[in-house]
């Protein structure tokens, strides 16, 4: 009788163990992501000319601004936005030997209004804080230059879109970017991630080279809600380590009636700092109450533009 049940205890053992294996190998995750996706969005992200624009975006420290308001609050010279947390959507569509990749970011943070409730005070008594949440949108075109085992060496960067993003907001919204550039040159834009600036190929614009020191004059073109002066800064001269970065206020130049709302025309000229590099300069614009209001959410467009330093 003992010998009869020896077939059958093996083979329950041999179905236990087949089952505690499949069930181990189940048990795996999720499969891999795909290597060609992985290696793309890893050269996006050592790009300088992409990698530049955060530490513009990112205002840690406290950043001076022209002026005061005279409205609800009173905001001094200290306005900021920081940075919490960040993440990221990458897709990609490879279509033979290119590649076409559109990168989100999505960011929450804290707007920082050094300010006062007393109009006559002449130092900040309070900060107030803010929360908001954006996201930035930027394309990018891959070209194949090789086919080894090994996707990284096999992609580069042929050409990159402006980035632009911003609130969920309807009530502000940039319509139009003229650069001008110190070698007479204009640079003309209305849609960011449909223009495209030149990395490898030299089928679309190349990336502004601007020597060190030189003037560049910025004319954007707002369509906003509210008849009064929105707050639209730019925000550059930031390295890689977020380092030397300054802040302005644009100047409304004009102001027309349109629909329900007003064309207005803002202008701020810079000058790039003595250190060669990557860059961007990036365009804030807030309605008026975001700064002059306490309780007012926060709302703003976010347009930006990558350039290079030369000695």
């Amino acid at each position: 009788m003992k010998r009869t049940m020896v077939p059958y205890l093996t083979t329950i053992l041999g179905l236990i163990f087949f089952v505690f294996i499949g069930c181990k190998d189940s048990t795996v995750g999720p499969p891999a992501e795909d290597p060609e996706k992985e290696a793309l969005q890893a050269i996006a992200d050592e790009d300088s000319a992409i990698a530049s624009f955060e530490p513009n975006y990112n205002e840690e420290d406290q950043m001076s601004i022209l002026s005061k308001s005279s409205t609800q609050i009173y905001p001094f010279r200290k306005i900021w936005h920081r940075i919490s947390s960040i993440s990221r959507t990458f897709t990609v569509t490879i279509a033979g030997d290119s590649a076409f990749g559109v990168y989100t970011k999505n960011y929450e943070g804290i707007l920082y209004i050094a300010a006062s409730y007393d109009s006559d005070a002449v130092v900040p008594d309070t900060v107030i804080q803010k929360p908001f949440a954006s996201a930035v949108t930027r394309n990018i075109i891959f070209i194949k230059t090789g086919n080894t085992d090994r996707p990284r060496l096999n992609w580069k960067i042929a050409a990159i879109s402006l980035p632009e993003g911003g609130t969920q907001s309807a009530h502000i919204d940039i319509t139009k970017l003229t650069i001008f550039l110190p070698n007479a040159d204009t640079m003309v834009i209305t849609s960011p991630n449909d223009y495209y600036l030149s990395r490898w190929h030299r089928w679309w614009r190349a990336l502004p080279i601007i020597s060190k020191g030189e003037a560049v004059t910025l004319q954007a073109e707002v369509y906003s809600d509210y008849a009064e002066d929105d707050f639209v800064t730019l925000t550059y001269g930031a390295n890689l380590l977020g380092l030397h970065m300054t802040k302005k206020r644009f100047e409304l130049i004009s102001s027309t009636p349109s629909g329900g709302g007003y064309i207005k025309v803002y202008q701020q000229t810079y000058n790039t700092n003595q250190w060669p590099g990557f860059y961007h300069a990036v365009i804030n614009a807030f309605p008026s109450q975001v700064i002059t209001d306490d309780a007012a959410p926060v709302e703003n467009e976010m347009w930006g533009i990558p350039y290079f330093v030369r000695w």
